[in-house]
Parts: C-alpha cells; sequence; structure tokens
C-alpha cells in the first residue's frame, strides 16, 4: 500500500463540516423576510441582494453529498459500496429520517396550534405577518407527499409547509439512483460516463415536464462530486495525473465566474446550466481543499482556513437541524416583530439577529434530541473520514 492510501485512511476532512455550517446559516439568511408594508431602507435592500443565491447553496449541499459518498468507493479496488446495498439504504435512513419526521411532525403541531386558536379564540393568521419559509395552511395532498418525501416533484406540493424540505425529499431520492444506476455505469463505463447518464436522466424529466420532476437535474449536479471524489482519491493513474496538474483554485474561481453570468436570469436559460457550472466550482473547490491536506501544505489556502475554523465546524454539527427547523421559528419570529410596532429598518435587523439565534438555538437542541442519538459514533466525534 503506498503513502498516499495511508494518509487517508488517516484523512479528516473537516473542512466539509465547516462549508456545510456556513452554507446553512447562509440558508438561514436567505429565508428571513426582512420587510414590512413599508418598503426596506436603502442598506437593508443592498444586504437582501447579496442574499438571493440559495440556490447555490443548495448545490453546495448536493455536491457535498456526492463527494462523501463517493469517497469510499472511489477508494475501493472494486467500486462497490462498503457493507452491501442493505447496509448504505439503512446507514442513510437513519441519518436522515429521524429528524426529517421529527421536524415534520413540528409543523403539523404548529399548524395545529393555529387552527385551534382561529377556531376557538377568534385568531386569524395574517398572511402578511407570517410571510416566511412556513406554511401552516396545507390539505391532506400536502402531508401524504411529504410523509413519502414526494413532495418536490409537483409544483403545487413542494413549496408547502416546510419550504426548504423539499431538497432533502430530492436528495432521498438521490441516495437510491446513486447505488442503483450511477455506481453500475462508473463500474462498466467510468466516470465520464455516469456524469453523462446522470445528466441525462435528470435533464429529461426537468426539459419533458413543466414544472413536474424538475428537481431531477440536481442527479447531474450530484455526479459532480462523484467526479471531487474519484480525482482526489482514485488511484487510478490517469486520476492522479489530474489531480496534480490541474490549477483547481483558479478553475474553481473561472467556474463560479461562468455560474453567475449564465445564472443571470435576463439570459433566460435554465437554472440547470449556472448551477452545474457553480457545481464544478465547488467540485474543484473540494479537489483543491483536499489535496492541500493530503500533500500536508503547510499554508493552506484562505477558503480552507476558513472553513476549518472551530465553531463553523461545530456549527456543521447540527445544520441538518438547522436546515429542517428554521422555517417555522423564523415565521414565529416575524410573526412576534410585526406586532412591535417597530421602524422599518428596525424590523430588518431584528429579523435577521434575532431570527438567526433564535433558529441557532432551537436547532441545536432540536438536534440533541431528535438528530445526535440516530448518528454514527463517528460523526458524533465530528471526523468526516474516509471509509476503509
Amino acid at each position: 500500500m503506498n503513502q498516499t492510501v495511508q494518509k487517508t485512511k488517516r484523512l479528516h476532512l473537516s473542512y466539509l463540516d465547516g462549508l456545510r455550517g456556513l452554507t446553512a446559516l447562509y440558508i438561514v439568511l436567505v429565508h428571513v423576510e426582512p420587510s414590512i408594508e413599508a418598503s426596506l431602507p436603502l442598506l437593508w435592500s443592498a444586504f437582501v441582494k447579496l442574499l438571493r443565491y440559495g440556490g447555490f447553496a443548495v448545490v453546495i449541499f448536493v455536491v457535498m453529498s456526492g463527494y462523501v459518498l463517493m469517497l469510499p468507493v472511489s477508494r475501493s479496488e472494486e467500486g462497490y459500496i462498503p457493507g452491501g446495498l442493505s447496509d448504505f439504504f439503512k446507514r442513510r435512513a437513519r441519518r436522515i429520517l429521524p429528524p426529517y419526521y421529527a421536524a415534520l411532525i413540528f409543523c403539523f403541531l404548529l399548524a395545529l396550534v393555529i387552527f385551534i386558536l382561529e377556531t376557538f379564540n377568534g385568531f386569524i393568521w395574517n398572511s402578511v405577518a407570517g410571510a416566511g419559509p412556513f406554511h401552516p395552511k396545507f390539505d391532506l395532498i400536502d402531508i401524504l407527499s411529504h410523509l413519502f418525501l414526494i413532495h418536490n416533484l409537483s409544483s403545487d406540493t413542494h413549496m408547502s409547509i416546510n419550504p426548504p424540505m423539499w431538497s432533502v425529499a430530492t436528495e432521498w431520492q438521490i441516495y437510491f439512483i446513486f447505488p442503483l444506476l450511477l455506481l453500475p455505469v462508473r463500474r462498466r463505463f467510468g466516470i465520464v460516463a455516469t456524469i453523462a447518464v446522470a445528466y441525462i436522466t435528470g435533464l429529461i424529466p426537468t426539459i419533458a415536464f413543466d414544472g413536474f420532476f424538475e428537481p431531477a437535474f440536481y442527479i447531474g449536479i450530484f455526479s459532480l462530486g462523484m467526479l471531487a471524489a474519484e480525482i482526489s482519491f482514485s488511484q487510478n493513474p490517469k486520476f492522479i495525473s489530474i489531480k496534480n496538474s490541474l490549477p483547481w483554485n483558479l478553475l474553481s474561481i473561472i467556474f463560479v465566474v461562468i455560474g453567475f453570468i449564465t445564472e443571470w436570469r435576463k439570459l433566460g436559460l435554465h437554472i440547470w446550466v449556472g448551477y452545474s457550472f457553480f457545481g464544478l466550482a465547488v467540485a474543484c473547490l473540494f479537489i483543491s481543499c483536499t489535496k492541500s491536506i493530503v500533500d500536508g501544505e503547510k499554508a493552506p489556502n484562505i477558503l480552507l482556513k476558513l472553513f476549518q475554523q472551530p465553531r463553523l465546524v461545530a456549527l456543521g454539527t447540527f445544520s441538518y437541524s438547522l436546515y429542517l427547523t428554521h422555517g417555522p421559528i423564523l415565521v414565529l419570529v416575524r410573526y412576534w416583530l410585526f406586532n412591535q410596532n417597530l421602524s422599518p429598518s428596525m424590523f430588518a435587523a431584528a429579523s435577521y439577529i434575532v431570527g438567526l439565534g433564535a433558529s441557532l438555538i432551537f436547532a441545536y437542541m432540536f438536534y440533541l434530541a431528535f438528530e445526535r442519538p440516530f448518528m454514527s459514533n463517528f460523526l458524533k466525534k465530528r471526523k468526516i473520514e474516509n471509509l476503509t
């Protein structure tokens, strides 16, 4: 066994946790609704414009998912998931489903309280005061689609109840496509063919159906994470040469710029184009950061140092809980602030400060109760390491 493989056995990619935490934090800020009936002050309007890229944050999560799930496969000579399919699905279900259903029940209970207040106390839900990423008005179809994690497949349900949950359903569906379709293609035809199949599989329903199956294009973006893992850890001489010869930091910057340009709505391009270029940027970033760690560089790049900050890594520990629960918390905070007769500037400032603080506190308690008990020991220790 060569020295590189020995190093990767001991490797802990803590920067993934830091980036996960930072991305979740950005998504919470994106979902704050800082305006009341009056227009936002100029300062806050400029700040809000910086928060219009929530879709790119989802891309980071999807590419990261493809990267992490592919790591043990890339290091395996056989190209199979360690433990087999049954064990893989059990681990994914244990990691994803308990917190998801706990958050969904929380939303149901909150909606029930609002219904009881409206029925018996004369309370009327104010849709302006309660604007944000939680909707207490939903029907049986919304409930069933969320229970079966298929609400992302229709424009009628994907933004109901707790809108951020659409991406959880998308990830859950990709977890089945990954071992049943993408890995067999990769073993037989290689990673380039896998990416092609992933994009074809995702884009056909995205283009063919108007508003139905649209999130399918994330399958292709997921495969970009697989590519990054393959280049980072495969012992194939071709990938080792590619890893050591290309300027990954520069490529990441170039793809970020192209991603922002192609995402520009005035160009009229479908969002999968800009998201794919941004996904390539994230993939290049992962290759660069991992290579820096494996090579033992004494002066890692600025972003790697940022992502490895202990507080961001700690935030990454409960970022999934933060993602699941921040919607209703932000709406409750907004509802309370709406009735405080604040100026537009004060309302905006309080929405971000109080909303973020309340979301973090609630998410951490939720994590302790409903996420941490279902995590494996190595995740509890906050070690993202390559499985052997």
